[in-house]
């Protein structure tokens, strides 16, 4: 078991999120990396333990024609304030992961000037792919070369060049040496050389125990990057297109089927492909704009952190921030915030509120890091599947209708279940729990006894079994109002599921409640009709 078995990132893109320029003049160094310390807490705040950041270093523009791989770009300050960064957030207990864009490099980097320069008598001339002194650019150099994308911008490295391999390595051990860094997401990874990638496993194995390697990977077999001999881990693209599609179309189908042809080629093993999971990033649209219906941000989310893999929170989702890909540029995916206009999120808005909570559940939920993965429920609408480790089970649970549903689902030996998001008990009655999933929700069980601290966990208020009308009255209007709201949905919400609990838990204590009886109050939902509901025993 290492750090990243139990890691939860936010990913920050700097040159925008602290408002940089979107053109380096190489001037003199402006410090806006330091205005992301006060992040740190609110990152902790979240229950994220790890930070993705990148790209950092010397650059033309967007970041990823890289200069100079020794240098934090000026535009971001010098190189002692990614060490003060780094240093920050481990002392707040958070790993730092930066971005290696070792596929190529930009045109300003010394082995291509020193090749505009002396041409064919440059003994860098085979640090690339293809140079060809016959050809000729849009940039009129002269020759031509590969590139990555079809943008002569990006350069692309000869990465089976010794000389490449070991100057690249060379960086890799002075990243960990200067800024003491606990990992690298390796831009581009899906067309590296994977000679080069064991180069980097293996300098990766040698700087620090547990360095983490990432990779960026669309397509294909994540078996092939993901492995001993090359990376620790990948993005889940697969599981990125599921999960938003899968909910736009009512589909939970698509999702299982994604998640079940993950599992199954990492041998259905726990300690299987454990991919990085996320829902949007810098080069695609904001999760919250690419819903059809904005309240699937509940359910996308508790399959996010519930899900086997890595989950990750990109910079501003927490808040349902929009943002729209643009044809020609992605500087709408990649905004500058301002931290205090979001002071009040954590208390104000549900969706950040559910994001600090999920964060909570996964680091206080072994089983959802290192658990096995059973489909328990499937339909269009809704998903039920469990999380085993070490003989206890998390059973998740989530809904994509806009009605509610009661599903019956099996769970572990325990004789009580606790809902980790709302804290609601739940009897298990031969070896099940039927459970009422909200609409547009998700909830997250695991046994009462190895639940959430009591700090955490809100309790039902024991007077509800009064059974007097003027008591049962003022029970269930102090759970209406103590009551947690649906998660990413409104506080009314939570006052309606209160009062519905209170209503069958004053029925249970008259008599046994019939399946119907439960449709009948479930199926209620006006506030005021649930009140006289209670005034009515």
């Amino acid at each position: 078991m290492a750090w990243y078995d139990e890691a939860i990132f936010y990913h920050i893109y700097p040159l925008g999120l602290c408002d940089a320029p979107k053109e380096n003049s190489y001037g003199e160094p402006v410090h806006r990396l330091n205005s992301l310390i006060p992040w740190i807490d609110h990152i902790k705040d979240l229950n994220c333990n790890a930070i993705y950041i990148g790209p950092l270093f010397e650059s033309v523009g967007h970041g990823y024609e890289t200069t100079d791989y020794k240098k934090l770009d000026s535009r971001l300050g010098v190189n002692k304030d990614l060490t003060d960064f780094v240093a920050a957030c481990h002392e707040k207990g958070i790993r730092v992961i930066l971005d290696g864009v070792f596929n190529h490099t930009g045109r300003d980097f010394f082995a291509f000037k020193d090749i505009q320069k002396n041409r064919e008598a440059s003994p860098y001339r085979d640090w690339y792919c293809n140079v060809n002194f016959g050809g000729n650019t849009e940039y009129n150099d002269g020759f031509s070369y590969e590139n990555w994308g079809g943008y002569n911008l990006l350069v692309k490295l000869n990465q089976r060049n010794p000389a490449v391999r070991d100057y690249i390595c060379d960086v890799v051990r002075f990243w960990v040496s200067e800024f003491d860094i606990d990992g690298i997401r390796l831009d581009a990874a899906d067309v590296l050389d994977f000679d080069y990638m064991k180069a980097l496993r293996h300098v990766a194995n040698e700087v620090k125990p547990e360095f983490w390697l990432m990779g960026e990977v669309i397509h294909g077999d994540y078996s092939r990057w993901v492995n001993e001999g090359t990376l620790h881990s990948v993005t889940n693209y697969h599981l990125h297109k599921a999960l938003y599609s899968g909910h736009n179309d009512h589909n939970y189908f698509e999702i299982a089927h994604t998640v079940k042809r993950l599992y199954e080629t990492g041998g259905n093993r726990t300690d299987g492909l454990k991919l990085y999971n996320f829902v949007d990033n810098h080069d695609v649209e904001r999760i919250y704009t690419k819903l059809t219906n904005k309240a699937h941000f509940a359910p996308v989310h508790v399959l996010l952190y519930t899900l086997p893999g890595i989950p990750s929170i990109y910079y501003g989702s927490e808040f349902a921030i929009d943002g729209k890909k643009d044809k020609f540029s992605d500087a709408s995916l990649r905004p500058a915030l301002q931290l205090e206009h979001y002071k009040e999120a954590r208390e104000q808005n549900p969706c950040t509120n559910l994001i600090a909570k999920l964060g909570e559940a996964r680091s206080r939920i072994p089983a959802l890091s290192y658990g096995d993965y059973r489909e328990l429920l499937l339909t269009n609408r809704q998903y039920a599947f469990s999380r085993s480790f070490n003989e206890q089970t998390a059973v998740v649970t989530v809904n994509n209708d806009d009605s509610d549903y009661v599903m019956t689902v099996p769970v572990g030996s325990a004789a009580e279940y606790i809902g980790a998001l709302s804290g609601q008990k739940i009897a298990v009655s031969n070896g099940t729990i039927a459970v009422n999933i909200l609409a547009n929700s998700g909830e997250i069980w695991i046994p009462f006894e190895s639940s959430m601290p009591a700090s955490h966990v809100p309790e039902l208020d024991k007077d509800i079994l009064n059974t007097s009308a003027s008591s049962a009255e003022t029970s269930a209007k102090t759970l209406a109002e103590t009551a947690p709201p649906n998660v990413c949905g409104t506080f009314e919400d939570g006052k309606i599921a209160g009062l519905q609990e209170a209503i069958l838990a004053i029925m249970e204590k008259h008599g046994p409640v019939t399946d119907q009886m439960r449709r009948d109050v479930l199926n209620q939902t006006h506030h005021d009709s649930l009140i006289n509901w209670v005034k009515s025993f």
